[in-house]
């Protein structure tokens, strides 16, 4: 479009500037003669086919109603450098004239104008007040010296008429050209828009979480090989031929994973107790044993109960990932909150434990028991990554459709390079990777896992001084909650007493 429109512009322009052009230079052919005619040949005071001694004065009205000069054509009589005398012819139905014209004097404002057009005996383009624009020529001949002007108009509306022309046509020749190429592009590329829209879906697919049905493809009727779109189509199609291979694979190969993780520590759980009842056993017996052997034992039931805790974790990390079932039920999390937080204060003396619980029950769709495991998981991570004297809070409060669960504290934060990976497996704050604490970095993978499970979702933000970890979770709407509301309540004040 914009390239018809500047090749329709330049067309336009350059046929009406050379237009205009020839249309003024047989205008200055007209004038030319009419210059010629009332100023007479030969040079000025030379008299022809007269016996007087002067030049002869042209009878201007005779001159502007007669002859072939066009209409409305303007003469003035000069002498001695001042206009004396201008007229111009008219059309009048009261004429008698057989022409049909009228010869009308000039006033002095007219006669000024011609006046002040150069004498150089050239044609010049002037305005005549009343009249409009009129090409002028100073002439001095036998008959005396003139003014001769005749009016542009008829060019003007030649050249208008084109430019009128040239424009409805221009514009007639896009709306055309856009019709047709809307219609010719629209066809051309909806093969394209084919392969966009098979691109989009594709794009729209759960990969991610698993998702191995690739099952889009773009028509083979869209895969002409002689055509760029056809190509387009078939490369794209190879491509997700060989992502669905590359998917496939990796999901026998994470299945595999799943399964052996799940096996090998359903099959720990037994040997690791009989370790730790066997070291128990040999501890509290009767025979008597050094303090190296004590202290081994001790390291033994230790290590135990750590790796036992480890299996417990990925156990159910993989059954999560297997997608098995939660038990579902309506859950609290004000009295849930409460019970987590009294178990962790009675685990960490050296803390700072506080509630900010709202006064209305806070119910959930959860499986409870998963649930406390996620606030043991997040209120242990504050209590071992934190010194003593920190204060953690824990508050439930409502965002929308949610209830928020903010485990907070004003410990050390948490180091900016490890802050995207903190709910990765494995992932520890510490870079010589310490038991100590008996961590097995499996706590925050837990809690993302279960809070994605409940169809919630868990963050974290942290700067030196403040760290939150926030579960977000559905709340149950107004008609699934009420029920239990004051139950709910009365169970909580209860519960609150007893704590203090």
């Amino acid at each position: 479009m914009a390239l018809i429109a500047v090749v329709c512009a330049v067309i336009g322009t350059v046929t009406t500037v050379a237009l205009r052009s020839h249309l003024y230079d047989q205008l200055d052919g007209q004038l030319d003669e009419v210059a010629s005619r009332v100023s007479g040949p030969g040079p000025p005071g030379d008299p022809q086919g007269g016996g007087d001694k002067g030049p002869r004065r042209m009878d201007l009205d005779a001159f502007v109603t007669r002859g072939p000069q066009p209409r409305r054509t303007i003469v003035a009589d000069v002498r001695d450098g001042v206009v004396i005398d201008a007229k111009y012819g008219r059309d009048s139905d009261e004429s008698t004239d057989l022409s049909g014209m009228t010869a009308i004097s000039l006033g002095a404002e007219q006669r000024a104008a011609l006046a002040a057009v150069p004498r150089d005996g050239g044609a010049h383009t002037t305005g005549i007040p009343g009249l409009g624009d009129y090409r002028v020529e100073y002439r001095a001949g036998a008959n005396g010296s003139y003014y001769a002007a005749v009016p542009t108009s008829g060019v003007t509306t030649t050249v208008n008429t084109l430019v009128l022309v040239e424009a409805s046509v221009t514009a007639a020749g896009l709306v055309a050209a856009s019709l047709a190429g809307t219609v010719i592009v629209g066809v051309a590329t909806r093969p394209l828009r084919r392969v966009a829209a098979t691109a989009t879906r594709v794009s729209e697919l759960p990969l991610h979480a698993g998702e191995v049905n690739l099952d889009e493809r773009v028509p083979e009727s869209e895969c002409d090989p002689h055509t760029e779109v056809g190509r387009v189509g078939a490369a794209l199609n190879r491509m997700l031929n060989h992502v669905h291979g590359a998917l496939h694979a990796r999901q026998e190969s994470e299945t595999r994973v799943r399964r052996f993780v799940a096996d090998a520590s359903h099959e720990l759980r037994t040997p690791l107790a009989s370790i730790s009842g066997y070291a128990e056993l040999t501890r509290r017996g009767g025979e008597l044993v050094g303090p190296d052997t004590r202290h081994a034992l001790g390291r033994i039931e230790s290590e135990a109960g750590r790796m036992t805790l480890l299996v417990e974790d990925l156990l159910l990390l993989a059954r999560l990932d297997a997608g098995r079932p939660l038990e579902f039920g309506r859950t609290d999390l004000v009295p849930l909150v409460v019970d987590t937080v009294s178990d962790a204060r009675a685990a960490g003396l050296d803390h700072n434990w506080r509630l900010d619980l709202p006064d209305e029950p806070a119910l959930v769709s959860a499986d409870t028991a998963r649930l406390q495991q996620v606030l043991v998981n997040l209120l242990g991570n504050a209590r071992n990554h934190t010194p003593p004297g920190t204060t953690v809070t824990a508050r439930v409060r409502t965002v929308g459709a949610w209830l928020c669960v903010d485990v907070e504290d004003n410990g050390q934060g948490i180091p900016a390079e490890l802050l995207p990976h903190v709910f990765e497996r494995f992932a520890r704050g510490d870079s010589a990777r310490s038991r100590t604490t008996g961590s097995t970095g499996l706590g925050l993978a837990i809690v993302q896992a279960v809070a994605t499970a409940h169809g919630g979702g868990v963050t974290v933000g942290s700067v030196p001084g403040r760290t939150v970890f926030t579960l977000r979770l559905p709340a149950l709407s107004e008609q699934e909650s009420a029920p239990s509301r004051s139950q709910a309540q009365h169970s909580l004040t209860t519960r609150v007493r007893q704590e203090s």
